[in-house]
């Protein structure tokens, strides 16, 4: 089974493009999607740069489409970039790191159902702690660079999340009701380390900006170092 990963350089897309190889496809090449609206409802904006430096640690192929990221009209560009991936790596089989958002799986469904191919949602309503968890277990190291949640401050952006951080990560879901694997876009993640990269991502700049309610880490240098 040949597939193609919608690929963000979270931790879902990461997670799902590790298990998807745990499973049996074979990866051929990532995509991603360039949204010049940074509120878009289909695509992770903050460092989505940085999807190149992760696409080379992992040695994957990947194939890059820019969008205006105007909603609904934005699934044309990914429309445009799936049937190039189909056409140029012959994939069957498109991979993505949805979790709970109807919104996002039902629209790449239709568009894998109108260019003939199949869709595996390995995360689909994978529970939050027992997500959080394999992540742990597997060594994915995971930064935070993206927040738009009430109870997640400017503090939490360019930050590890480690177990030590996750329970108050917990606590902080007890009391402001947020999705603990950010399926809402309470938050974005950049993964810098796991076992599909040859090399881990080492951040060595990086600036917080905070806009009212929210706020982005801007990623500006990093260095590949040996695991």
């Amino acid at each position: 089974m040949k597939s193609a990963v919608l690929f963000s350089g979270g931790k879902d897309s990461c997670y799902a493009t590790y298990l998807a190889g745990k499973q049996g496809y074979e990866i051929s090449c990532l995509i991603s999607v360039f949204s010049e609206n940074k509120e878009s409802y289909m695509f992770h904006t903050p460092s989505i740069s940085k999807v190149k430096t992760q696409a080379k640690v992992m040695e994957i192929p990947l194939l890059i489409k820019k969008t205006k990221g105007k909603k609904e009209e934005e699934l044309k560009d990914l429309e445009k970039i799936i049937s190039k991936a189909k056409e140029k790596f012959k994939v069957d089989t498109i991979v993505t790191g949805a979790i709970a958002s109807v919104y996002q799986a039902s629209r790449i469904q239709k568009i894998c159902d109108k260019l003939n191919l199949k869709c595996f949602n390995p995360l689909w309503k994978k529970n939050e702690l027992e997500y959080w968890d394999e992540l742990f277990k597997n060594n994915f190291e995971i930064m935070i660079v993206g927040l738009a949640s009430e109870g997640l401050d400017e503090k939490w952006l360019g930050k590890i999340i480690n177990k030590e951080s996750f329970e108050e990560l917990k606590e902080l879901k007890k009391k402001f009701k947020f999705h603990l694997a950010f399926e809402g876009g309470e938050a974005e993640t950049f993964v810098t380390n796991c076992p599909l990269f040859k090399k881990k991502i080492k951040v060595i700049k990086g600036e917080k900006i905070w806009e009212g309610n929210s706020g982005r880490y801007d990623i500006q240098e990093i260095e590949l170092v040996g695991k």
